[in-house]
């Protein structure tokens, strides 16, 4: 795989030597003392340096970090659609993306769980801000997807993104490969697939378009959330674009999302893996024109995430007060009047403000409801 040195994941060498280097990074006691709460402060530090391969890394620092994250901020997790592993085939899976890392983190959990092959990892280049993240995001099955650039460049990126994803598919040792089904998290609740992202899985294939498809063994994936992860950053973030026609990030803004995504509380999860597409599904769009194609591909994808998404009764509460309709359970919307409620009393007084950040998370919590 010498020809993809540049985005694929680390070996079980370069695994061994990448976390060697990490474990002496300044932040290691700190992490530590987040994940092994009541541990030594070293513990981390000492079985980084005793790693070997991606496989002991997945089995002695992730399996039981994700166990963490889960027990210390969430009321469970739960998942449906295993049975379209059974056959133990590779997909290409498409993602809805709410949380930077712990949506692809939750699924690698629930492979783990139940003794399903680990997918590799689609990541944003933007993410790998320094070495020490990049050695652990790449000891992490983590392919590198390039952000940036000129059109010339990011055109033969994309080709070579799209030949590596359909090469590890069907290779020695095949794997999954889970994607955002959008450039970066949906922040405005509308989890929309892009159709600029089926045509760059598409650039590598086989000139028929029903072929080239039918290769990628496309399975459309719904994570849900009941609290939504960095809820409040986002709906300030739809506040700053409505007012100003776009958002620029801060330096460390990522960071800052993945550290508060992993933290805060985040009530209920699943993860539903749904039916893959179907031979007659692609074919159905292939005889289509060809400026239909796509668009109808990610009608597909988008009906089966929008069917699968559990629907929270934070969700149900969000679309009832934004359509001023009467509660169906007065005590949970209490409830989740309160939650909202708090998020936005840590923003200045402002009345405006706070009135349009409130309408901003409602809809946020509500566009599940209002996608069915």
């Amino acid at each position: 795989m010498s020809q993809y040195d540049d985005i694929r994941p680390y070996n079980d060498v370069e695994t061994a030597a990448a976390l060697k280097r990490a474990s002496n990074n300044r932040l290691m006691e700190q992490i530590s003392a987040f994940l092994f709460p009541g541990k030594d402060p070293d513990i981390l530090r000492n079985t980084l340096n005793t790693i070997h391969s991606v496989d002991d890394f997945q089995a002695r620092v992730m399996f039981p970090a994700v166990r963490t994250i889960l027990w210390r901020t969430t009321k469970g997790l739960t998942y449906s659609g295993l049975e379209w592993f059974e056959n133990r085939s590779t997909y290409t899976l498409l993602s809805s993306h709410r949380d930077i890392v712990l949506d692809s983190a939750f699924i690698q959990y629930i492979f783990h769980d139940n003794d399903l092959p680990f997918s590799e990892i689609a990541v944003g280049d933007n993410l790998i801000y320094n070495s020490f993240v990049e050695d652990l995001m790449r000891s992490n099955r983590m392919i590198k997807v390039v952000r940036g650039g000129q059109p010339r460049e990011l055109y033969a990126f994309s080709k070579h993104l799209s030949s590596y994803i359909r090469m590890r598919l069907y290779d020695e040792h095949p794997a999954s490969v889970w994607i955002s089904h959008r450039n970066g998290r949906t922040k405005n609740g509308w989890d929309e697939t892009e159709q600029g992202l089926l045509k760059m899985l598409s650039m590598s294939g086989p000139a028929d378009f029903a072929d080239n498809i039918k290769e990628l063994r496309i399975m459309p994936v719904a994570i849900s959330y009941e609290y939504e992860s960095c809820g409040l950053k986002k709906a300030y973030e739809n506040y700053i674009t409505q007012m100003m026609g776009r958002y620029i990030k801060r330096p460390g803004e990522d960071l800052e999302s993945i550290v508060l995504g992993i933290m805060q509380q985040k009530g209920h999860v699943h993860v539903a893996f749904c039916q893959p597409l179907t031979d007659a599904e692609i074919d159905a769009c292939a005889a289509m024109d060809k400026n239909e194609r796509f668009r109808a591909l990610a009608s597909i994808i988008d009906e089966r995430i929008h069917k699968a998404w559990r629907i929270w009764p934070t969700n149900l509460a969000a679309a009832e007060l934004l359509r001023g309709d009467k509660p169906s359970d007065p005590y949970v919307t209490q409830q989740f009047e309160q939650f909202i409620k708090e998020d936005i009393d840590s923003l200045p007084r402002d009345p405006d403000l706070r009135r349009v950040i409130r309408e901003n998370l409602l809809k946020i919590y509500a566009a599940p409801v209002l996608n069915r």
